[in-house]
């Protein structure tokens, strides 16, 4: 990776914890953006003490989270359907960022064996009072021991992908898939609201990836990437979070209407605000 102080794509605040401001920084060749200055590991943490942080907690308390959590059942069950059209094998499931747990219950549920990850304690308290299984480090995990390995929205916050890259694909199947979903800065709500783009979530997200990114990456490490997806709510919800930020106030329609011109954008250009991408093993 190549990032030059010198190539600042954006300045970026947090909105959500501290109001510190940080810049993007631009791979060119990759068309990766990385958050600096990235926090040590000891204080990443505590920028996610917040109430607000919407996927470590099940509350329900605004008509926004009310909204998220509606949205968020249909989405559990596309997740799915998608995975087992790619893996129509029932087998294990490992889940890398599994916050309350939903997506893990709803997978065990359709006789899925699943486990998870979760650095959050209090997320994980919660989905372990539903049942669901843990490990504390990827590193617990056998060689070529689970058959699906998902990550939904979880890469933008790891600090090292490429060692992160390493480890799936040691982890999953030679015939197994890797699914990952990102938010896309290349998309149309990403340029309209741009450093009001609720998807930068600085720090807390650490990279910000377009489709080059995350096939050239993958690449390196003998991953094949065989479908990209749309996440067609994603446009919605970052614009009615990206209002916000840029007015102070919660603006449904202006939001609803800005999501619903990115989703017409990317049905041209395929640049949608977030997309699930499919991966196995390169073959020889």
């Amino acid at each position: 990776m190549d990032f030059s102080k010198n190539n600042v794509y954006l300045t970026v605040k947090d909105y959500s914890v501290s109001g510190e401001e940080f810049q993007l920084l631009l791979d060119e060749q990759l068309q990766l953006l990385k958050t600096h200055p990235q926090p040590a590991p000891e204080k990443l943490g505590s920028y996610y003490e917040s109430d607000d942080y919407i996927s470590h907690t099940d509350g329900k308390r605004s008509i926004f989270e009310k909204l998220y959590h509606t949205v968020k059942q249909k989405a559990l069950r596309d997740k799915i359907n998608l995975i087992q059209q790619f893996q129509p094998k029932k087998g294990k499931i490992l889940d890398i960022g599994a916050g309350t747990g939903d997506f893990l219950v709803i997978a065990a549920k359709n006789d899925w064996k699943t486990v998870g990850l979760e650095p959050s304690a209090k997320a994980k308290a919660i989905a372990q009072s539903k049942g669901v299984d843990f490990v504390q480090a990827l590193s617990e995990m056998q060689d070529q021991s689970v058959d699906v390995i998902t990550m939904w929205h979880v890469l933008e916050h790891v600090p090292d992908v490429e060692a992160q890259i390493t480890e799936l694909k040691r982890i999953v199947k030679p015939d197994g898939v890797i699914i990952i979903a990102v938010p896309n800065f290349k998309s149309y709500d990403a340029q309209y609201y741009g450093k009001h783009w609720a998807a930068y979530d600085v720090p807390r997200h650490l990279w910000h990836f377009s489709k080059t990114a995350i096939k050239m990456l993958f690449e390196k490490k003998q991953m094949e990437l065989i479908k990209i997806m749309p996440m067609k709510f994603d446009s919605f919800y970052v614009s009615l979070l990206s209002e916000k930020y840029k007015t102070g106030k919660m603006s449904f329609v202006k939001g609803f209407l800005t999501g619903l011109r990115s989703n017409l954008k990317a049905a041209r250009n395929s640049e949608y605000s977030s997309h699930i991408y499919i991966l196995k093993h390169a073959k020889n």
